[in-house]
């Protein structure tokens, strides 16, 4: 392998990296035995490099959030440009970036959200949302879902649905975080069928709402990330909009991985017309150039604290080498028209995995809005019975969606795998041949969860789900 040279070390051959970074490094959301990371060394537009000069599709944007792709010269110059004029400043002060920022942030976030508190991830905006609900509502409890990724800080791994939480608990546990069944119509909770349920699942939060007392406020993704790219069916944001409104709570969309364009939106809310209380992302804010998040608010919380403390911050708030990247990745989306890009997109990727799902028998459902979109594996199409579980994940079983994964990594693609379904979120620059040779790579592999399909007894209907 290749030699790797350091600017300020000595060189270190590829594999001298990857045994140090395995010693001395913790890999996440798994066992340490066994892990053994792949050594990348550049990146460029969709793709990335490995230490062999390799290049890999960059299939899931790596984490759902390289939005603008890799080599992007306007922000990588705006990283330059603070650096050599204001590399910090306290939050108590002003700062040219963080006005610009805050400027544009009025023109893209839903009308009406327009106070805003700067963190350094979509888990620390998490954090920032929970207290300043119970601030101004005096309330204690928070609604999320079993389907759902907050964040690994100890509120928001609380507040997540996903097993990511269960090797905490107890201590994983929150005071006042209760979980509310989620809008899955393909593999519904309550067990009804959409639309004769009338919307059942947002029924079940009033109940909550109603008979728990004390609840300051509902949380969701938009459209679940991680969990699934989960599309909630038609009247459900503008059901839970009303019913948050009538009872008094508030209504936070974490929009960390659906926000920035992903969905053909600027934001997921977007697609509804709804807007929250509290709006927090990150991620695609500077396309993962520098770590930012935001939690925004409306304006009637904000008037909230000109009377009253606004108990929260940290050192790196509004951190000026964070802001600026984040206006030119803005401004960088509005030169591109990235987020009219991912809507014009979105029939094409439809097309292309609808044809998909008619050949493989162990697809249960695509579904998916923008360039963000899920392929959803089964043993059955009727019994919709997953090939992996959530216990399985934390047991540290092999995953089918791993194994085709690595197939996929092998011949020149990396795709986010999670339990049972693959998250297909490409930089919003790719190409419709890029989004074609990556459909038909995973294509190529989905037969090794044929080969483990059970027999149907009749024809399954072929499920999408793509319609807000």
């Amino acid at each position: 392998m290749s030699s790797t040279s350091l600017p300020f070390g000595n060189p270190m051959t590829s594999e001298e990296v990857v045994q140090i970074t395995k010693d001395t490094n913790y890999g996440t959301w798994r066992y340490q035995k066994g892990w053994s990371p792949m050594h990348i060394v550049d990146a460029e537009g969709c793709y990335l490099i490995d230490a062999n000069g390799k290049r890999y599709l960059d299939f899931s944007s790596q984490l759902m959030c390289s939005n603008l792709g890799h080599k992007n010269q306007v922000v990588i110059d705006s990283i330059k440009k603070q650096a050599e004029d204001l590399a910090y400043a306290m939050p108590g002060y002003a700062t040219n970036a963080r006005a610009e920022l805050s400027k544009l942030l009025l023109e893209v976030l839903p009308k009406g959200i327009n106070k805003f508190f700067f963190t350094t991830s979509g888990t620390d905006a998490n954090e920032a949302a929970f207290k300043i609900a119970r601030m101004y509502t005096g309330k204690t409890k928070i609604i999320s879902r079993y389907r759902s990724y907050h964040g690994s800080t100890s509120s928001s791994i609380a507040a997540t649905g996903d097993p990511r939480r269960w090797p905490m608990e107890p201590r994983g546990k929150a005071q006042g975080v209760i979980f509310a069944p989620e809008a899955h119509c393909y593999k519904c909770p309550l067990k009804h069928s959409y639309p004769d349920c009338g919307l059942a699942c947002a029924d079940y939060i009033e109940h909550m709402i109603r008979n728990e007392s004390d609840v300051a406020a509902v949380l969701v993704e938009p459209i679940v990330g991680t969990n699934g790219v989960i599309v909630p069916p038609k009247g459900y944001m503008q059901k839970l909009r009303k019913i948050c409104d009538e009872n008094g709570v508030l209504l936070i969309a974490d929009e960390v991985m659906a926000g920035w364009g992903r969905t053909g939106e600027w934001f997921a809310m977007d697609l509804w017309g709804v807007t929250p209380d509290i709006l927090t992302t990150a991620k695609g804010i500077t396309s993962a150039y520098v770590p930012l998040g935001l939690c925004a608010t409306s304006e009637k919380i904000g008037d909230f604290f000109q009377d009253n403390y606004f108990a929260h911050g940290h050192t790196y708030e509004a951190h000026p080498m964070t802001l600026l990247p984040a206006v030119a990745t803005i401004n960088e989306m509005k030169r591109l028209k990235l987020v009219e890009r991912a809507k014009e997109l979105e029939p094409f990727v439809h097309e292309k995995l609808v044809a998909l799902k008619a050949k493989h028998p162990s697809i249960g459902e695509i579904r998916g809005h923008g360039l963000f979109w899920a392929v959803d594996l089964v043993k059955n199409q009727k019994t919709k019975e997953p090939f992996n579980t959530y216990a399985d994940k934390i047991s540290g079983k092999a995953l089918l969606v791993d194994q085709i994964a690595g197939k996929c990594l092998a011949e020149g693609m990396t795709i986010q795998a999670w339990v049972s379904h693959f998250v297909i979120a490409p930089p919003l620059i790719v190409t419709k041949e890029e989004i074609e040779w990556g459909i038909n790579l995973l294509d190529k592999w989905l037969h090794l969860a044929d080969e483990q399909c059970m027999p149907t007894e009749e024809p399954a209907s072929t499920s999408v789900t793509s319609d807000a």
